[in-house]
């Protein structure tokens, strides 16, 4: 007989979910859920962003402002795309809305995309000007941010079955 983990009283949990198949993705291609996929660039692109800034007050190497600025505009552009399937999940799943965890996900990645276009904007015309200090505190908060909100996202496919592939319905009785 298969054991479900005992959660600890902070971390929202259902049992009946823990049985049950699952809910799709909103947005999918053959049944596989593109949000997971889509993350992944934007947090590389960002975490990363945070190193090079780190870098660059090690080192005052020109070279880290400049990749740091390319990074930061990179992971903004593609957390754009990943925000907008996230959210096709957040607004058409009722499971999502009701976990403490989506909204969790939500806003913090939220709040981590407005620094992001913040920090882009800073760096805009003084690329090795904007780093120290700003740029590095804003880089590592984002950094902080997209690990939080990573951690809820696991916890919304891992333990809720969001974004899983399953037959349930995305509307909950």
């Amino acid at each position: 007989m298969t054991e479900y983990p005992s959660v600890p009283p902070f971390i929202e949990s259902n049992d009946r979910e823990y049985h049950d198949s699952g809910v799709q993705s909103t947005v999918a291609i053959a049944g596989h859920p593109l949000h997971p996929l889509l993350v992944t660039f934007p947090i590389a692109f960002l975490s990363a962003a945070a190193g090079a800034d780190l870098g660059y007050w090690l080192t005052h190497d020109p070279f880290w402002a400049r990749a740091a600025i390319w990074l930061i505009g990179a992971g903004f552009i593609s957390g754009l795309v990943a925000a907008a399937v996230g959210m096709s999940d957040f607004l058409r799943i009722d499971r999502v809305r009701k976990r403490s965890a989506g909204w969790i996900h939500m806003t913090g990645n939220i709040t981590a995309m407005v620094l992001t276009l913040i920090n882009w904007a800073l760096r805009w015309n003084n690329v090795e000007g904007a780093i120290l200090p700003w740029g590095l505190i804003i880089s590592t908060i984002v950094a902080s941010l997209l690990a939080i909100g990573g951690w809820f996202g696991a916890e919304l496919i891992y333990r809720h079955k969001v974004a899983v592939i399953g037959d349930s319905s995305r509307y909950e009785p």
